[in-house]
């Protein structure tokens, strides 16, 4: 019961994770909180969660780079 209540809920938060990637409301939060809900069960879910993960780091250390070179730029312009 636990299992099957456990994969309607993930898919349930992918579908509305996906209908947000089009209306409002924070869709990839809840994509991959769906997947993290299925990854226990699925190698596919585990595979893509992993693959946000890795997409997410990676945007996180463009914007620090980003905002080290505004910082430096500004600071040198006073």
């Amino acid at each position: 019961m636990k299992r099957v209540t456990r994969t309607i809920v993930g898919f349930l938060l992918l579908a509305a994770g996906v209908l947000m990637l089009a209306l409002p409301g924070p869709g990839w939060v809840t994509i991959a909180l769906g997947l993290a809900v299925l990854a226990p069960q699925f190698p596919w879910a585990r595979r893509a969660l992993d693959r946000i993960k890795d997409t997410g780091s990676k945007g996180a250390e463009i914007s620090r780079e980003w905002w080290t070179r505004i910082r430096r730029r500004f600071s040198r312009a006073e």
